[in-house]
């Protein structure tokens, strides 16, 4: 995460969207756990800043892997929401068939609109 978001958070202004305070990390849980499993290309819209650029899938790491990295950038910065399961990403791998990034915040928002 730091080499794109940076140790602080706070991400690169135009480059790369902060994660502190950003409503994608601290939003809707199953979002956050596509993204990271999936990635994101194209535009989307953080504290009010619009980027447009890419972010790679991870799924290749585990589900207790991942709900580390979820529920470590929830926690840290000024973050303060509450924990990711690992039991939340085996729930969504087994959810999606999808093999490509999520088409931007609308595609995510969409996610986020349906129940689990």
């Amino acid at each position: 995460c730091v080499a794109c978001h940076q140790a602080t958070g706070k991400g690169l202004p135009g480059v790369f969207p902060p994660l502190d305070a950003s409503e994608w990390v601290l939003g809707d849980e199953r979002t956050l756990a596509n993204i990271l499993l999936h990635g994101v290309d194209g535009e989307m819209e953080v504290a009010g800043t619009t980027y447009k650029g890419s972010m790679p899938a991870f799924q290749q790491l585990g589900d207790a892997e991942l709900a580390a990295l979820a529920s470590y950038i929830r926690s840290n910065w000024s973050n303060k929401a509450a924990p990711l399961s690992p039991g939340l990403f085996e729930q969504e791998r087994k959810a999606s068939a999808r093999t490509t990034p999520f088409e931007g915040g609308a595609a995510l928002k969409a996610l986020a609109a349906k129940p689990a």
